[in-house]
């Protein structure tokens, strides 16, 4: 199963520190923290081209999950028709990245 993030309104574009706007690589930190805590893993075992369900073992309902954890940690909305297009953290990382308008 892919996992697909539509951003439709963004509204959190503030680092944790609440000045600066994210960087591509607190995007990423905080996606892994997110997974790590909702799957179980270790988050050094998370990598942009980790596989949500072959390599880090999510099913339908981690999913579900995470994509709630996503939202609200990113302020953003998930179609629920698109959640079949994304597979990898990179992905996700990616499309954060792009709906909040954050630079490489």
């Amino acid at each position: 199963m892919e996992l697909s993030i539509n951003i439709i309104v963004p509204i959190s574009r503030k680092n944790s520190k609440g000045g600066n706007p994210l960087t591509a690589d607190e995007v990423f930190e905080r996606v892994k923290s997110i997974i790590s805590e909702k799957l179980g893993v270790e988050e050094d075992e998370i990598a942009m081209d980790s596989d949500l369900t072959e390599d880090l073992g999510a099913d339908s309902l981690d999913l579900v999950d995470l994509v709630m954890a996503f939202e609200d940690e990113f302020d953003f909305k998930v179609e629920d028709e698109q959640i079949e297009s994304i597979s990898t953290v990179g992905d996700i990382v990616e499309s954060i990245n792009k709906g909040l308008g954050v630079e490489d």
